[in-house]
């Protein structure tokens, strides 16, 4: 599914389910072991849920991710995001001709340091993790290499659950160890589920979006002068990110539970479906001929980079605030921020699942 209508078509229909007991090549034992995406296949967790599982699953986590938690977490970004600023310009006074990867100083680490600090993981193991969820989303290593990595990832995780379980802290997976509702709780896998559904959402998905933000503004210096000329809103900057170059690109997958006709084709019962929620953002036939520009000024900015329906991101508003937070510090500090490569000389990453760069060189002035 590459348009607008498409993908928001298959994730309002009730005959497109998530639960992978409803591919027919899978259970035919069609797809091998080794098969690339596999981990996002055989995940128990509430992106790969339907129905009843996904209700509870989605109730039991969201006790524990309110919005009041998060709400505490705001001055906490802030103070962070002044920090990972001074770091950018110690960094660029430092090196050879003042060039600093603004992505590895600030993009990277400020996402990770909130989800890490949300969660409760010691300072010695978040490099490590970030490395595993970086490869996760990465489609160009082998396959026997990202089952290991995700098995390295796995084991993490449930010792981080094995430790908050003697030692309760003030954290996300305490709260996620103890949620219940109505004497139910999460099992141990889904536990460790969970956290990798929403750990390495909230690190790779997060980092790329600041760092397409700030490439999207750098790259249209009359985009930002109407910012900092305070005659459009940082929120709106942000939704036309969102919509222009999300990190979001194809999430894998959903499966048809019948024939019936998809944005007037007919698919077959069993099918797997790629939703490409990058390129639904650009559709002209959604926002018009300038579909394919970056314009914070337009009226309908709407986009699914967070999903839609009832498998809308749970992280969406911390998201939004760690964006929000860090984009006016940078540019009120750094109003002479530029790219210090061409845009074209960007590498990009090696996945379809997430949108963005390897590195992102910038000048502060």
């Amino acid at each position: 599914m590459t348009t607008h209508a498409a993908v928001e078509e298959a994730l309002a229909d009730p005959r497109v389910q998530k639960d992978k007991k409803h591919w027919t090549a899978f259970n035919a034992g069609e797809i091998p072991p080794d098969w690339p995406l596999i981990s996002w296949i055989i995940a128990e967790n509430m992106l790969t849920s339907d129905g009843a599982e996904h209700t509870r699953l989605r109730k039991l986590v969201s006790r524990a991710f309110t919005p009041r938690r998060l709400e505490r977490l705001r001055e906490a970004i802030a103070v962070l995001a002044d920090g990972l600023l001074d770091d950018l310009e110690a960094e660029a006074a430092a090196a050879e001709g003042g060039v600093v990867d603004f992505k590895a100083t600030v993009a990277q680490r400020l996402p990770m340091t909130v989800i890490s600090d949300l969660f409760g993981l010691d300072q010695e193991i978040r490099p490590k993790l970030h490395g595993q969820v970086n490869m996760f989303f990465d489609q160009s290593i082998a396959p026997d290499q990202a089952m290991a990595t995700f098995m390295e990832m796995w084991a993490l995780l449930t010792d981080l659950v094995a430790t908050k379980r003697a030692e309760p802290g003030d954290d996300l997976t305490t709260d996620l160890i103890a949620a219940r509702d109505e004497g139910d709780r999460l099992s141990e896998d889904e536990l460790v589920w969970s956290l990798v559904l929403i750990i390495s959402a909230g690190y790779e998905t997060t980092m790329n979006l600041i760092a397409n933000a700030v490439r999207a503004l750098l790259g249209h210096r009359d985009q930002l002068d109407l910012v900092l000329a305070g005659e459009v809103g940082w929120d709106r900057v942000l939704e036309e990110v969102l919509r222009w170059d999300g990190a979001s690109g194809f999430v894998p997958m959903r499966y048809t539970t019948e024939e019936f006709a998809l944005a007037g084709v007919t698919v077959p019962a069993g099918e797997p479906l790629l939703l490409g929620y990058g390129s639904a953002g650009r559709d002209p036939e959604r926002h018009g001929d300038t579909a394919h520009l970056f314009d914070i000024t337009r009226e309908d900015t709407g986009h699914l980079s967070f999903s839609h329906g009832r498998h809308y991101c749970l992280g969406a508003s911390l998201a939004r605030m760690e964006v929000l937070e860090l984009l006016p510090r940078l540019f009120a500090r750094f109003p002479g921020l530029d790219l210090a490569v061409a845009d074209q000389d960007l590498e990009p990453l090696p996945s379809f699942i997430v949108g963005g760069v390897q590195a992102l060189p910038v000048r502060l002035s």
